[in-house]
């Protein structure tokens, strides 16, 4: 990837962005503690490995990197090609310099909930704009160069899910199996770019809560591997499937959720096109669930980049059309009407004029082992 060209061209469309909301500066925060800092890269090329930092982009001069004091030597300070400045309270230095370029309106990506307070209190005075669903959509198309990366990062995670397939057996610890798919992660290049859990219960079926996968949890003969990961060019995808042991057999209530996933699946190749909204996409995928008379526990799906989830969601009233060349991640998390059983799996689609493209293209089932 040519970084400097790549990072002009999103530099061009953050302030194209900026532009339409009349901004004089935008602040994109990024922290590394809430698993948010995909931001921060997006901008400047720059990975944060601890603590925290902003891009400052102004609608005038050229775009800068603020740093806590404290971070001066962690990281790999030579991967942006940007103005880097060290500060005890980074608040204190974007406010210096708005005041000195006569900034008035400035957007906040990571307001809510990324931002330091001490950095918030400090741009008092200034008209902070929320910025963070008009940042996501400025990045939601993806280019050639950042499609090659999110394409590496299915590669993958297919074969994490793959691994944690072939070690997965009853009686063996949530943590013993999941560590044989963290290994070839870490292995392959993710690093700590991955958010990987698991929903267990009994032989039949799994319980909807996301867990961490435990060294003092046995494992029965049906689970929900959840499987989120960035590879080297920090991309976030997730793709994952239900497994089961040989001799478990799926509950009604579980094999009827199959049913309604192998519907979406299908339909989603179609609708998931450029054009439509992300509330017809919605609406499409869902109507085999919500027929059956399940209800979607977690957002039906979401844009995905170098944050995990970006705006725009696929989900109800949201009026957001499609283009070309954005990647969806999708993962309807189908629950029962007594809030026991659910079924959840994962795929990471490609947007195109015809369709959507599920880029893992692994066979909609329950697997069995």
């Amino acid at each position: 990837m040519d970084m400097n060209a790549e990072l002009e061209r999103r530099l061009a469309n953050t302030r194209a962005a900026m532009g339409e909301h009349g901004l004089d500066a935008l602040v994109v925060a990024g922290s590394e503690y809430s698993g948010f800092e995909g931001a921060v890269t997006y901008l400047s090329g720059f990975q944060i490995v601890h603590r925290y930092a902003y891009v400052v982009v102004p609608a005038d001069g050229d775009p800068f990197v603020v740093f806590p004091a404290e971070a001066r030597y962690v990281g790999e300070h030579g991967q942006t090609p940007l103005e880097q400045v060290f500060h005890a309270r980074p608040g204190e230095c974007i406010a210096d310099r708005g005041r000195g370029a006569g900034w008035r309106r400035v957007g906040v990506y990571g307001l809510d909930y990324i931002m330091t307070v001490r950095d918030y209190t400090a741009l008092d005075g200034f008209d902070l704009v929320p910025f963070d669903v008009e940042f996501d959509l400025a990045r939601a198309v993806k280019s050639e160069a950042e499609l090659a990366s999110v394409r590496d990062s299915v590669r993958i995670n297919r074969r994490g899910f793959e691994i944690w397939y072939e070690h997965f057996a009853p009686g063996k610890t949530a943590a013993e199996v999941m560590a044989a798919a963290e290994e070839w992660f870490v292995a392959a290049g993710c690093g700590r770019l991955t958010m990987n859990m698991v929903l267990t219960g009994t032989d039949a079926f799994a319980r909807p809560e996301f867990k961490i996968a435990r060294a003092d949890e046995t494992l029965g003969g049906f689970v929900l591997p959840s499987l989120e990961v960035a590879g080297p060019g920090m991309h976030w995808v997730e793709v994952s499937r239900a497994v089961r042991a040989a001799g478990a057999e799926p509950s009604d209530e579980t094999k009827r959720m199959l049913e309604a996933y192998v519907e979406y699946y299908e339909i989603a190749k179609t609708a998931m096109r450029a054009g439509a909204t992300c509330h017809d996409v919605h609406r499409a995928v869902a109507r085999g669930f919500t027929e059956r008379g399940y209800h979607l526990g977690h957002v039906t799906g979401h844009s995905i980049g170098m944050t995990m989830i970006e705006f725009p969601k696929v989900g109800e009233g949201v009026e957001v059309e499609l283009a070309e060349n954005m990647v969806l991640s999708m993962h309807p998390h189908a629950i029962a009407s007594d809030g026991e059983g659910c079924l959840y799996m994962q795929d990471t689609w490609l947007v195109t004029a015809a369709g959507g493209v599920p880029l893992a293209d692994l066979e909609m089932d329950i697997w069995v082992r």
